[in-house]
């Protein structure tokens, strides 16, 4: 894309309230736009990474055997009254009527939609086990919205429902999509903590976060840096500086951490409320056993960002950025330069290789560098009069303070070795 027709504007101050480092990046960056508390736009920089997060997710959740279906937004009451959640959920939920008076709910979730949709189509155990998941819409009407996108009222969430005929089979996926989201998390460059945790009114068995640990987290995570132990301190065995109760050796620490993903156990909870059941193999009927299984894109999204910046600006991993090259001619107004930027940034697009071409003719270099360093492009390529001369050019990777230099000839070669590493 040529940056003189990208729809963005980059802004050199934040507002005040505005505490979270991701927030302030994805906001100084145009990323996204703050359309009332808690409600946002993402722009087409952070709808582009939005999409490579979504990919991500997706790839990995069909590896697993989960199929992809999509549910509505609005959900009648009688389906939240089955369950008890018209009133347990209380003002988290944002209930409306339409011109009928007929009441719903804009879904936060979606456990009551989907059990519905599974019990009308299996009957046998012949029918399961079986996963299903979306990415799609939310509504929560949070008490506190802060943080950017790491905590909204409207967000974009991957939620999966797995349904089994015993424990034994629950467990195995539930092991499996522990593994699948730590692919998905180390695919976008986190490396989470699972941490234990408690059911948050969506069942009474202990579920699991995968939590990246980080100064601006709300919640408090006590853990063993010795072992895979870990609580959210709400349910947590043990305190800060005592001995691990789990391996006996590491010294408990307390941080604070940002919730990226969570899987619960769900047991029968929502099979008795809709008497969803199926036959087993000596015709006796039985409740089917149920998970779910979250992420939250936006959130995800911060989350990246909290851990990968520096002072000047977003480090994007390559595998979400929103490009992966970022070529910028510094003497853009020198025919050469011009000509020779205009050759490279068609064979890269002919390669499809994503770039950002900055042909921006009234910007000096040194406010390309710094929005360059900004936006966070894993790979800038850069073009000028000496290193034409030479039949080279310049590339620098974000994040790092070496530069190299490649002949022309090389660019494509270079950039796809480096796609290729891990």
């Amino acid at each position: 894309m040529r940056q003189s027709t990208l729809f963005y504007k980059t802004k050199r101050t934040v507002p005040k309230e505005i505490e979270a480092i991701s927030h302030k990046l994805l906001y100084r960056g145009d990323f996204i736009d703050q359309l009332a508390s808690g409600v946002y736009t993402l722009m087409p920089l952070g709808f582009l990474v939005h999409k490579k997060i979504e990919e991500i997710i997706r790839e990995e959740m069909l590896k697993i055997g989960a199929q992809e279906l999509y549910m509505p937004v609005m959900h009648p009451r009688y389906l939240w009254e089955k369950t008890g959640r018209w009133k347990t959920m209380g003002d988290t939920l944002f209930k409306l009527k339409d011109r009928h008076k007929k009441e719903f709910v804009l879904g936060p979730t979606h456990e009551e939609v989907i059990t519905k949709i599974v019990k009308e189509r299996i009957s046998s155990y012949k029918d399961l086990p079986l996963a299903l998941f979306q990415i799609q819409i939310k509504f929560r009407n949070e008490l506190r919205f802060t943080g950017g996108l790491l905590r909204t009222r409207e967000f974009i969430m991957k939620d999966l429902y797995s349904f089994h005929t015993d424990e034994k089979d629950f467990r195995k996926f539930y092991d499996k999509v522990i593994k699948a989201y730590l692919k998905i998390f180390k695919r976008c460059g986190l490396k989470p903590i699972v941490v234990e945790a408690s059911g948050e009114g969506f069942t009474q068995s202990v579920t699991h976060e995968f939590q990246v640990l980080t100064p601006v987290g709300e919640d408090r995570i006590v853990f063993c840096p010795k072992c895979q132990f870990a609580q959210n301190k709400e349910i947590a065995r043990g305190k800060e500086g005592k001995k691990c109760p789990a391996c006996k050796k590491g010294i408990l620490e307390e941080r604070r951490g940002i919730e990226i993903g969570n899987i619960f156990p769900l047991g029968t909870k929502y099979s008795k409320s809709f008497d969803l059941t199926f036959t087993d193999k000596t015709g006796k009927k039985k409740l089917v056993i149920m998970g779910c299984y979250g992420i939250g894109l936006g959130r995800l999204m911060a989350a990246v960002v909290e851990i990968n910046h520096d002072q000047k600006g977003i480090i994007w991993p390559k595998e979400v950025a929103p490009f992966l090259v970022h070529l910028v001619p510094v003497e853009i107004k020198d025919k050469k330069v011009y000509q020779s930027a205009e050759k490279i940034y068609q064979d890269l697009k002919r390669e499809q290789i994503e770039v950002l071409y900055d042909d921006r003719k009234d910007v000096l270099p040194g406010e390309k560098f710094v929005e360059s360093d900004l936006l966070g492009i894993p790979l800038r390529l850069i073009i000028s009069r000496k290193n034409l001369s030479k039949h080279q050019a310049e590339i620098k990777k974000r994040g790092k303070e070496k530069t190299e230099f490649i002949k022309l000839g090389n660019i494509i070669k270079y950039i796809r070795a480096y796609e290729k590493k891990a």
